[in-house]
């Protein structure tokens, strides 16, 4: 895992963080706060990138790592499906939208490159 030594330094968990934050709050507030569902599933979907990658991490196995990455990739990608949904239910407004989807895309090419970067240096 090269140089880096905690989880925290990880790019993809720092955006994860960041997007995780974006989560809940704009789910705290207005009609968004009330709908249940929504609001959790998209707080678990959130969630579930950052753990995944700290996790993944902590396994300190390349595979499992690996794994692990791929599994916050699709959580980021079911994350950036139900801001669709929240945009739908106008639980968040275009702006909103516009910075959510862009912190989901951003973590979510960051998981990409990290995998084929972990995948090519395995070799």
């Amino acid at each position: 895992m090269g140089t880096i030594r905690r989880f925290e330094e990880i790019e993809a968990w720092k955006t994860a963080r960041e997007m995780t934050r974006f989560v809940y709050k704009v789910s705290s507030e207005g009609h968004f706060s009330r709908d249940f569902g929504l609001k959790d599933q998209m707080r678990r979907a959130a969630v579930s990138v950052m753990s995944n990658i700290a996790e993944g991490f902590e396994s300190r196995t390349p595979k499992l790592f690996i794994n692990y990455l791929g599994i916050a990739k699709a959580s980021a990608g079911e994350l950036r499906s139900q801001t669709y949904i929240a945009l739908d239910a106008g639980h968040i407004n275009q702006a909103e939208f516009a910075q959510l989807f862009d912190l989901v895309e951003k973590c979510s090419g960051q998981l990409s490159r990290f995998m084929a970067y972990l995948q090519s240096s395995k070799r």
